[in-house]
């Protein structure tokens, strides 16, 4: 097992322990915190689907064009991983802790499956990667689409940006409160990113 899979696996570990912890009314607190979230990822999904679903679909990393996809690890925050588990089954669970511990031998993200990306909620970063191709290709047909994308751009950091109280970062901050650690909580970790919360207060 890699340092990437075993960092992703302690990280799984500690948010899937204390979500069986939590009781089924602090698990719907937490979900109601993400359902803005989760409509956002909604409409995310609706604009792919519009203007991308004939454009990238799997002979991209089969092919080994993705620039994504074909890489062995993506970066993935630590709510990310909460929000995941939350809304996945036992069996998506298991099969996250499954592929996590075989070695990736492969060209392709230890998370990407036979039929597709493996989280049910795929990681932000995944979510709104657009390679340079595609972009080209669909803009230029679709004008509309480019001013659209810029728009769930600007939304996106309204969860992810600490430069204001967002989503991630008190997700991480409650999981720090329960005793968890991760090198993930990057708003709690990454040098950046605790310049941007510095510069507005937080």
């Amino acid at each position: 097992m890699g340092d990437y899979q075993l960092e992703q696996l302690e990280a799984l570990t500690q948010v899937n322990r204390h979500l069986r912890a939590l009781s089924p009314i602090e698990k719907e607190k937490l979900r109601a915190l993400m359902d803005e979230y989760l409509e956002f990822r909604r409409r995310v999904d609706c604009f792919l689907e519009a203007y991308f679903g004939l454009v990238c679909d799997r002979t991209c990393y089969r092919s080994r064009l993705s620039a994504c996809c074909s890489r062995d690890g993506i970066v993935t925050f630590f709510a990310d991983m909460v929000i995941n588990l939350l809304i996945s089954g036992k069996a998506e669970i298991d099969a996250l802790v499954r592929v996590l511990r075989i070695d990736n031998t492969g060209f392709k993200c230890v998370y990407l499956g036979v039929d597709g990306c493996l989280w049910r909620i795929k990681p932000i970063v995944c979510q709104m990667f657009l390679c340079e191709p595609a972009k080209t290709k669909v803009f230029n047909e679709h004008p509309e689409a480019a001013v659209e994308w810029q728009e769930l751009q600007r939304q996106r950091k309204l969860f992810t940006w600490p430069d204001r109280p967002v989503l991630f970062d008190m997700i991480e901050t409650c999981f720090m409160e329960a005793g968890c650690a991760s090198p993930l909580m990057y708003l709690h970790t990454s040098p950046g990113l605790l310049r941007v919360k510095k510069k507005a207060g937080l």
